[in-house]
This record gives structure tokens, C-alpha cells and sequence, in this order.
């Protein structure tokens, strides 16, 4: 098997991005890291993370019982010649009424992971491909709620005009007041930089974070 190398920038320029404040104005420049922002984008890793993600959100709990596992049909029902009867064994034989079932499912674990090195690399691509497509708003800093509040967090979301649409807060330091107030709030997630995945990104049509994240997210990938 070959190595994963890590992927080539498609610019060595650092991509420059509007700086937005609370309020939803444009208040800055700022210069993301290349390396992280500015990658190329590889779909068929996206492709094979995305697969590997969504069979492990399965819960494989699908299962019948075979012949062994249908209670009861130790005794032989009757005997083997003489009754004019065809030859039986047991009453659970999958050709019998609630006998056990013949190639049906059982449970098991659909799971399986990737190495480390390359899901940075596919979440690398998926950042890449969003600042691509003009999805990922950089905030002047993270919102600090004093005390839990929904109309706070539409009004920042109104005010950047993605209200309405799924978010995926990213944030480097925990904020509990914000969180509860996103919870009511539909189509909204949020995440700290440090447990984030592709999934949450390419599930997501728009991402924010402040610029004290960015760094976080960037010293959290470079490979």
C-alpha cells in the first residue's frame, strides 16, 4: 500500500477573508493558513470518510434467531419410522411454524476507522473545498453570552444572514452559555476545534469560527 502524502496547496498565496463582527458588518482582513484552507481538493477521500463516518453511526441491531437459538424443540416430535409421517428432528427446523430463520441478520458492528493522518487530510480537503464555495465566515471573536439566550444567537445569525440555514459553530474555548443557547435553535451545531470532523463539515452548509479558532483548527492540522 502506498503512503498518503500530504496534499499541495493549489496557491501559495495565504486566501484572504472578510473579518465579520457580531453585528454582521465587515470589520477586517484576515489571512488563513494556505495549508489548511487553500489545499487541493480530494473527492474520492471525502467520499470513502463520509462512508466510513456514516457506517459508524449505524447501530447494526438487526438479528433473528437461527435453529439453535428458537426455544424449545429438543425432543424429536415423533418417530422416525412407521408414522407414515416424513422424517423430523425438531419442531424449530427452519421448514416448520416459528422455526428459525435461514441467512437472516444478526447483530453486528458496521464500524471501522481510518489512520489518523489521513482523516486530517480528508478534513483538510473539506475546509478547502468550503472556502471554495464561499461557506466558512471568520468572526472577530467567539460570542460571549452571560447568561444562556436564543434571541443572542439568532441575532448574530440573522445579522451574518445565515439564519435559517445549518451552521456549524466552531470554537477553541468552552463557552456553556452559548451552547445551551444554540440548543433551541434548528439547523445550528456547534463544535470545539479540537473534536470536529468532515462529517460536520460537508453536513453543514455554512462554518464559523473567530480568528483565536482558526489558529486553534490550524496547530490542530499541521501534519
Amino acid at each position: 500500500m502506498s503512503k498518503i502524502k500530504k496534499e499541495k496547496t493549489d496557491n501559495t498565496e495565504a486566501p484572504v477573508v472578510d473579518v465579520y463582527n457580531l453585528s454582521g458588518k465587515k470589520v477586517d482582513k484576515f489571512k488563513l493558513n494556505p495549508d489548511v484552507f487553500n489545499a487541493k481538493v480530494n473527492k474520492p477521500l471525502l467520499h470513502e470518510i463520509i462512508q466510513m463516518y456514516r457506517a459508524n453511526e449505524r447501530q447494526g441491531n438487526a438479528a433473528t434467531k437461527t435453529k439453535g437459538l428458537v426455544r424449545g424443540g429438543g425432543k424429536k416430535p415423533w418417530r422416525q419410522k412407521g408414522t407414515g409421517r416424513a422424517r423430523s428432528g425438531s419442531i424449530r427446523s427452519p421448514l416448520w411454524r416459528h422455526g428459525g430463520t435461514i441467512f437472516g441478520p444478526l447483530a453486528r458492528d458496521f464500524g471501522y476507522d481510518m489512520p489518523k493522518k489521513t482523516k486530517n487530510i480528508a478534513l483538510i480537503s473539506s475546509l478547502s473545498a468550503k472556502l471554495k464555495d464561499d461557506e466558512i465566515f471568520v468572526l472577530e471573536r467567539d460570542p460571549e453570552l452571560k447568561k444562556p439566550r436564543t434571541s443572542e444567537v439568532v441575532k448574530i445569525l440573522s445579522s451574518l444572514k445565515v439564519y435559517g440555514d445549518r451552521v456549524l459553530f466552531l470554537y477553541a474555548n468552552t463557552n456553556e452559555n452559548f451552547i445551551k443557547s444554540c440548543r433551541n435553535i434548528k439547523n445550528v451545531a456547534f463544535k470545539r476545534s479540537v473534536d470536529f470532523n468532515t462529517y460536520d463539515v460537508l453536513s453543514n452548509s455554512k462554518i464559523l469560527f473567530s480568528r483565536e479558532t482558526h489558529d486553534a483548527i490550524v496547530k490542530r492540522l499541521k501534519l
